[in-house]
C-alpha cells in the first residue's frame, strides 16, 4: 500500500512538472486574425503547444481558443516571437508564427 501511495505521489509530481514547464509565448494583436480555424480579437495573448495543437489564451480574460497547427523546425534560432500575417478577402489571416529562443516555427493551414 505504501509502496503504491508513493507511485502516485511521484506520478502527480512528475505530471506536474510537466505542466509547469510547458513553454508559452506572448503575442499582441493590434487587430481581429484569423488564427486556423479560431477568429481572435485585438489583445495580448499566451500561446502554447500541445501535441498538435496552438491554445491561445486571452490574457485580460482567461478565454482559451484552441487551433491545429503545424510545427516546422527551422534550423536557426528565432531572436523574437513574430506573427506573420496576410490579408485575405478583406481580414487578416496568420499563417505563421516564429517562436523566439527557439527554432520553432509554428505554420496555421487553411
Amino acid at each position: 500500500m505504501k509502496n503504491r501511495s508513493l507511485l502516485l505521489a511521484g506520478a502527480l509530481v512528475l505530471a506536474s512538472f510537466t505542466i509547469a514547464n510547458a513553454k508559452s509565448y506572448d503575442i499582441v494583436l493590434s487587430e481581429a486574425v484569423t488564427v486556423g480555424s479560431v477568429q481572435l480579437k485585438p489583445g495580448e495573448y499566451r500561446v502554447k503547444v500541445e501535441g498538435t495543437n496552438a491554445i491561445f489564451t486571452n490574457v485580460d480574460n482567461d478565454k482559451t481558443f484552441t487551433t491545429p497547427v503545424k510545427i516546422e523546425n527551422t534550423g536557426k534560432k528565432h531572436d523574437t516571437t513574430a506573427v506573420e500575417t496576410t490579408k485575405a478577402g478583406g481580414s487578416d489571416k496568420v499563417q505563421a508564427i516564429e517562436l523566439g529562443g527557439s527554432e520553432t516555427t509554428l505554420e496555421f493551414g487553411e
